[in-house]
């Protein structure tokens, strides 16, 4: 039997969890590392850099997994009790829902003969995932697998924390702070542009505002790192 194709909708989840997933791997560890070698700069101490790094790498990946797995499912559940509810109201007040969609086409400018037309031709067709879709707004055939999404996270979020790691471990010491924040914001920009082409928003907007949040966060682990530091 050959297995079902996933729905464009389907696949922009996944990557969605995927680009999530490697931009916290990003910012994470960068600020793990960022810290410790602000803590331990006086004793240039690159192994204990690279144990907390990959400590926090494994923290991250299973606690990253197992939130999107609950997230999506719980999504899910609430879908299903949507469709369960739509399926009642459509034994028990098919007319009534059919106004409801044939209002909402009417709402868009749509003029009410040809409204109505549409209504019954896509009600005909298939009432319960006509009306789901415009009162609940999702499509009931089109529901983001929990185990895609979670084992999505669990490879990119050790992915995004590769570079950060790297950068702090194989630059000169003095200068390991200042190349892995430029390499970090590098790739913010790009997992940013990447967040903004799957949501179609602004892409400089979102690139800018990734970056921003990940500065933040190695300068506040920065300054913990120096007050902290023996």
């Amino acid at each position: 039997m050959a297995s079902k194709k996933m729905s464009l909708a389907q696949k922009v989840n996944i990557l969605r969890a995927s680009v999530m997933g490697a931009n916290d791997g990003i910012i994470s560890i960068a600020g793990i590392v960022i810290g410790v070698a602000a803590a331990t700069a006086a004793t240039n101490n690159a192994y204990s850099i690279l144990i907390s790094g990959l400590s926090g790498t494994l923290a991250g990946m299973i606690s990253m997994c197992m939130g999107e797995y609950v997230s999506v499912s719980t999504q899910k559940d609430s879908q299903k009790m949507a469709l369960i509810s739509e399926r009642q109201r459509l034994d028990d007040q098919y007319q009534e829902e059919f106004n409801y969609v044939q209002q909402k086409y009417e709402d868009q400018d749509i003029d009410p003969k040809l409204a109505k037309q549409a209504t019954k031709e896509l009600m005909d067709k298939d009432a319960l995932s006509t009306v789901v879709q415009e009162r609940y707004g999702f499509n009931p055939k089109d529901f983001t697998s929990p185990y895609a999404a979670a084992i999505a996270s669990f490879i990119s979020f050790p992915t995004g924390s590769v570079l950060p790691m790297l950068a702090v471990t194989l630059a000169p010491a003095e200068s390991r702070i200042l190349a892995t924040a430029i390499a970090v914001l590098i790739a913010l920009l790009i997992t940013g542009y990447c967040a903004a082409i799957l949501s179609n928003s602004n892409r400089l907007k979102s690139s800018i505002r990734n970056a921003i949040a990940g500065l933040l966060t190695m300068g506040v682990t920065y300054i913990i790192g120096q007050l902290l530091a023996h």
